[in-house]
């Protein structure tokens, strides 16, 4: 882990050894002698249903004496092996940490460029405090409060209890002078900090918490301005690298939800000191926070159990919004400084899909809009001004590298292009890291530096369609043999084929195994979207946005050709960028938004998918490229498309339907 390959190794197998013949990359300076202790590795402990086995760090051989002289000389963390000594001896589960990772994910989730109007749920006020008087023994913090009623007309106030021991002090240091920080919700106002004289400055954090991938924004809440970003896998992928394996492995090992919960705040705790030491601030100038995340997300930062989460009804502990004070979570900002949680909209559509309704508002359009958040969970908002509907949908992980034979996250070396030439079937890519395309006569010297190491998710939906195009494979997703003929590419595999995409220092190919993987991903989505246009009787959409880092990098005409999303002008289609934490920013900047999103999640009618009678007939039909039956007029004016096998459903008038043939795609 985070990158899923899995293997099977001879007893006494060093773990640097394992890792690198399936492709994972571990930095050994010193040549595996246990000298640059770049090659550190952590054992993820107990049962990890998903892979049926049980993970312990007695499944690997005894510390050796190479280890004991490196933790002697240098830092050798108790949990950490050297997977240059290491030997396995039974079934483990291996987690890379990030600080030794070299090629690490590409965390896709940036700030998006947006103007959010400032209107703070935390606002710095000056006062001029009197000072004390024998004729008027009032306490101090009495004289605070009428100062600020007097001048800001700030009446009733509740105090964080953290102050009263340190008001007197911060009086006299500011000579009468004092800057107090005032939380306001429900129009309740509370005195959560206090500055002596003049402070004029704050800070704020937006954090989207995805099971595959955390981004973390600090804003400068006096401008409005994001001023540092950063971001991270989940390390919680060791445990399960999608939501229901990590519910699995809390269901399976007791007290496994405080594991979980502490390993995602030890990350959000290293991404807010990441922030902080780019922007040059302080932790302490923190005083708010927003955090969205899906529900497993949600619970489990919260310390919350997420075991009813597994199964019907999909009962949520709590899904209001939250309004409490940070240090609950041990974030060690400001003491007195407030994190604020969006509502969940249902058991599966969590704050991080009320975050991305919040960005792109499809309750303010007059065309039906459907927002789709791609990820290993997918949720799917679909309305207008009228009505929105709500869902989420299984995608499961295979979009983002897991359960594809050559798949992997998005990082340096990661195919993320593919075109297939229909006449000689072979291939062009384009890496992560690297301009060029792999036809230029540039790319073979750019390339070494990160090297052909796999397939990430955009490019796993690129050669998906090219293959369908070139006629690889055909609508219902069969790899064709008959192609070996024409290409060399195209082998025998078994009982199946498969096709090679990339020849080198590591051959990959796209197996039958991949496609289906894929196909059970895009029809889960497409069949979930098809449900919530039933319910609103419609037979098509006006306007696409995908979200999300993954949504944002798919090329809109590729999504549409496997049949992701539902046929649209291409014109109409758009990536939004990381939505979630658009919403999350907006929500930290202006509280008014809140109120928004708080409002619009008890209009919004969720839809479980899995109780819908009819999800298992469209799931059925979106098994084909890109569907079995409903027709992609908009997609056919765009590329050509192989011939379609006639089928019992066709046009109104029973005639099958047909597709028209236009112009390939081109890079």
């Amino acid at each position: 882990m985070p990158s899923g390959r899995r293997g099977n190794f001879p007893v006494g197998t060093p773990v640097l050894d394992a890792a690198r013949s399936l492709g994972v990359y571990i930095e050994s300076v010193c040549g595996g002698r246990g000298i640059c202790g770049r090659c550190q590795v952590v054992v993820a402990e107990g049962r990890f249903a998903k892979h049926g086995i049980t993970s312990s760090a007695d499944h690997l051989a005894a510390f050796t004496d190479t280890e004991a002289r490196y933790r002697a000389k240098r830092i050798l963390a108790d949990d950490r092996r050297l997977s240059c000594s290491a030997k396995v001896t039974g079934d483990i589960v291996i987690d890379i940490p990030q600080d030794v990772q070299t090629q690490r994910q590409v965390v896709r989730k940036r700030a998006e460029n947006r103007r959010i109007e400032r209107d703070p749920a935390i606002r710095l006020h000056f006062v001029q405090v009197e000072e004390p008087d024998m004729e008027q023994p009032l306490g101090d913090l009495d004289r605070l409060l009428a100062a600020l009623k007097s001048e800001w007309q700030l009446d009733h106030l509740q105090i964080d209890t953290w102050l009263y021991p340190k008001i007197q002090s911060i009086l006299r240091k500011g000579h009468w002078e004092a800057t107090a920080a005032v939380h306001t919700r429900d129009g309740i106002s509370t005195l959560i900090g206090l500055w002596p004289g003049f402070h004029d400055q704050f800070y704020g954090l937006a954090f989207d918490i995805g099971s595959t991938t955390i981004a973390c924004h600090l804003s400068d809440m006096m401008s409005g301005r994001t001023i540092a970003s950063s971001g991270t896998s989940n390390p919680q992928i060791r445990f399960g690298e999608d939501l229901m394996s990590r519910v699995s492995y809390v269901m399976m090992n007791p007290g496994g939800e405080e594991q979980l919960t502490k390993t995602v705040r030890d990350a959000v705790r290293t991404l807010i000191e990441k922030v902080c030491t780019d922007a040059a601030i302080s932790r302490h100038d923190i005083l708010d926070s927003v955090f969205v995340g899906n529900p497993v997300m949600h619970h489990l930062l919260l310390g919350i159990d997420p075991t009813e989460l597994g199964g019907a009804p999909f009962a949520l502990a709590v899904s209001g919004a939250l309004d409490f004070p940070a240090r609950e979570l041990d974030l060690d900002l400001h003491p007195g400084a407030r994190t604020y949680m969006l509502p969940c909209i249902a058991g599966h559509v969590g704050a991080d899909a009320a975050a991305v309704t919040l960005a792109e508002a499809p309750h303010k359009e007059e065309d039906y809009t459907l927002v789709v958040d791609v990820g290993t969970n997918a949720e799917i908002m679909l309305g207008n001004k009228q009505r929105v509907v709500a869902a989420s949908s299984p995608t499961g992980p295979a979009f983002e590298g897991a359960e594809i034979s050559c798949g992997q996250r998005a990082a340096p070396g990661a195919i993320e292009r593919v075109r297939i030439d229909p006449v000689t079937l072979e291939p062009r890519i384009k890496v992560v890291g690297v301009d060029e395309w792999s036809d230029d006569p540039a790319f073979a010297r750019h390339v070494e530096a990160v090297g052909v190491t796999g397939v990430c998710g955009s490019g796993i939906i690129e050669v998906v369609g090219e293959m369908f195009l070139a006629g690889l494979i055909d609508e219902d997703g069969v790899l064709q043999g008959a192609m070996a003929e024409k290409s060399d590419r195209v082998i025998s595999d078994g009982r199946t084929f498969s096709y090679i995409l990339w020849r080198d220092r590591v051959e990959l190919k796209i197996t039958q195994t991949d496609i289906r993987s894929i196909q059970l991903a895009k029809a889960a989505l497409y069949a979930g979207i098809r449900l919530l246009m039933d319910k609103l009787a419609i037979s098509q959409i006006r306007k696409i946005k995908l979200a999300g880092a993954f949504g944002s990098y798919i090329d809109p005409k590729y999504a549409i050709l496997i049949g992701l999303i539902p046929d649209c002008d291409l014109t109409k289609v758009s990536g939004v960028g990381n939505a979630a934490g658009t919403g999350a920013r907006m929500a930290l900047l202006n509280r008014g938004h809140r109120l928004e999103i708080e409002n619009l999640v008890r209009r919004i009618e969720k839809i479980e998918t899995a109780l819908e009678p009819k999800f298992q007939e469209h799931f059925v039909n979106a098994m084909a490229f890109p569907n079995k039956v409903d027709a992609f007029p908009n997609l056919a004016q765009a590329v050509e498309l192989p011939v379609r096998k006639q089928t019992t459903s066709g046009d109104a008038d029973g005639r099958p339907a047909r597709r028209r043939r236009r112009s390939r795609p081109t890079a």
